[in-house]
């Protein structure tokens, strides 16, 4: 049996997105610009999400503390709600339809490693999150994960596997608990 040599680890052949600038550039405007709680102008945080090459629909809320790693690799739909720290970890595409909420403290966490080779490269995946779809608080969203139209991961859960329509999931690795009716 190998043991891990995280020494062995290259991270060199993992393609950004962007540029060696541009990275740092988004790391500091980032850092500066949309993250803190003392800048409380979304339409600010929203155009510079843009000109870093985000796409980001109308209608947006962008609450404070919010973390999105790779500009570049985000689509956000229409008349979404990210709620306060949440954290888009995007290595890889984040795609969000309209009408989503994602609430406060949530992670979306398109970047993880093979533990099964002792170098532990990369192994990334997009996140997928369909209209009408609701993160709960506190929960973790992980690589390759779709979030179907309607589907509710509630408070403290981890998605693990892809959510079907309508479905509201609970729990670590989060399990399907009942349908979601909407009334109106």
């Amino acid at each position: 049996m190998r043991n891990v040599s995280l020494r062995l680890f290259d991270g060199s052949n993992f393609d950004k997105g962007a540029s060696f600038l541009k990275i740092a550039s988004w790391y500091f405007v980032n850092a500066l610009w949309v993250r803190p709680a003392w800048i409380p102008f979304m339409g600010w945080k929203i155009m510079l999400l843009k000109i870093g090459g985000g796409k980001i629909g109308t209608g947006t809320c962008l609450k404070p503390g919010v973390i999105v790693k790779s500009p570049w690799n985000l689509e956000i739909g229409n008349d979404c709600w990210i709620g306060e720290n949440v954290w888009i970890d995007n290595l890889d595409k984040v795609r969000i339809g309209s009408d989503v909420c994602i609430s406060q403290g949530a992670m979306l966490l398109t970047g993880n490693h093979d533990y099964s080779i002792s170098s532990m490269p990369y192994r990334n995946a997009p996140i997928v999150i369909e209209d009408g779809a609701w993160i709960g608080a506190k929960t973790i969203v992980c690589p390759g994960v779709t979030v179907h139209k309607n589907a509710i991961l509630t408070v403290g859960s981890v998605a693990t596997h892809d959510l079907d329509e309508n479905g509201i999931y609970q729990g670590n690795p989060a399990k399907k608990i009942r349908e979601r009716i909407i009334k109106e």
